[in-house]
């Protein structure tokens, strides 16, 4: 998978147990076929925007408090429902990346029983990271809270992707910024370590960083645009927080990687190949779109905002949103849709307000009605069956991730920089 800008998903561990079929389905939509917000079929009970954020902050609370061990440590499960809980099988691991999501989302809002959850899982990262068996400030892929709540860690993905390693520190760095507490930035400054001396590639060019390593230190030697936009995002963070200029340099090259990536037309590439320098051109990931924006705020990837706006849409039945890739545009991806609401409200152009709550209202009709929802959290799609075009599979399970995402959407807090205060 060389240059893919998705990370160790929970389907492709998944696939190595249960082998599942690619559902075929509807053609694109281009945004300007889909109805407006208030013709979504939303229809009598469905929340309003400030009920529905309500609920889905009831959903991350009891995903944090049902897998918390004695000194405090909590981490949730990523994934429930359908697919992944079934009368033989649970899947229960935590992926970093999620956790990550919700302890910014927390801080988000910021009441005190949320900042309470966000440092019990920031406790739980530095937990882990203290305890990794290598121990060089890394942390994995995913974890067992299973083993958590028995004060104990337990790796399930063991993968050290350098995109995972960069949320972890967007995490920390919140919770310091948003605590005062040393031990986050501390830990957060640790993972930065980590990525410069295992990842920087200063001999390839174009120069950025590469995609980490594998459980027994092969080093992945493409490049990722979703990758190198976390660290662009995250070392700029370290450079807040710490004063030192050095961070924002390195900062700088990932923020050039990425633009690197740009092609003529707007649209942002998912990497380079195994040769980190030859640009890897399919499939073309909304993630390298929207976090690219997010993540620099360079005015220049409003026209990967625009291109995602005419190739990625998907409408399905009553569901408005993304896709993962142009590979599937048969369902609509709502964890995509949460960070394609928040670069429209961000980028605050002609028509993105609209765009923007076009999106999370097809989320909000999600949350009351789509398949194996709780009425509170967020499935991940639409439907059962997603391609994502990197080798895995999505399908309509609660996701923390989702729900995160969403959350942040609606505050239109961007995880990839530091509130203004």
């Amino acid at each position: 998978m060389s240059g893919s800008s998705r990370r160790s998903a929970p389907w492709a561990i998944a696939a190595a147990l249960v082998a599942a079929a690619v559902l075929v389905g509807a053609a694109p939509a281009a945004w300007g076929a889909i109805r407006p917000a208030d013709d979504q079929g939303a229809g009598a009970g469905a929340p309003d925007a400030a009920q529905s954020v309500a609920l889905a902050y009831e959903f991350l609370d009891a995903r944090v408090d049902q897998f918390c061990d004695g000194a405090g440590h909590c981490l949730p499960r990523s994934y429930e429902g359908g697919f992944f809980t079934t009368p033989s099988w649970d899947f229960t691991p935590s992926f970093v990346y999620d956790d990550a999501l919700v302890i910014i989302a927390y801080t988000a809002r910021g009441l005190p029983d949320d900042l309470r959850r966000a440092r019990a899982i920031g406790d739980t990262l530095l937990f882990v990271q203290d305890n990794d068996p290598i121990g060089d400030g890394r942390t994995r892929a995913s974890y067992e809270p299973h083993g958590i709540r028995q004060g104990r860690v337990e790796i399930t993905g063991p993968g050290s992707f350098t995109g995972n390693q960069a949320w972890v520190g967007l995490a920390l760095t919140r919770l310091a910024h948003a605590t005062g507490d040393q031990r986050y930035l501390d830990g957060a400054l640790r993972v930065g370590q980590w990525i410069q001396d295992n990842t920087a590639d200063m001999v390839r060019a174009p120069y950025g960083y590469t995609g980490g390593q594998l459980e027994d230190g092969t080093w992945l030697s493409w490049k990722s645009t979703e990758h190198n936009s976390d660290v662009s995002g995250f070392f700029t963070q370290l450079a807040q927080l710490t004063g030192d200029p050095v961070w924002s340099e390195r900062a700088a090259v990932a923020a050039d990687f990425v633009a690197a990536m740009q092609s003529a037309d707007g649209h942002v590439n998912t990497g380079t190949g195994l040769d980190g320098s030859t640009v890897n051109t399919r499939p073309i990931p909304l993630d390298a779109q929207t976090w690219s924006s997010l993540a620099t705020g360079d005015p220049r990837y409003g026209a990967a905002l625009d291109w995602t706006l005419a190739n990625l849409i998907a409408t399905d039945g009553p569901y408005t949103g993304p896709s993962i890739s142009e590979v599937d545009v048969s369902k609509a991806w709502f964890e995509g849709g949460g960070h394609l609401a928040l670069a429209l409200k961000l980028r605050d152009g002609a028509g993105d307000a609209d765009r923007a709550e076009t999106l999370l209202s097809s989320i909000r009709l999600a949350q009351r009605d789509a398949p194996n929802g709780d009425g509170k959290g967020i499935v991940a799609t639409s439907n059962d069956g997603l391609d994502s075009g990197f080798g895995d599979l999505y399908y309509a399970s609660l996701h923390t991730g989702a729900t995160a995402w969403y959350l942040l959407a609606v505050a239109g807090d961007n995880p990839f920089a530091l509130p203004v205060e």
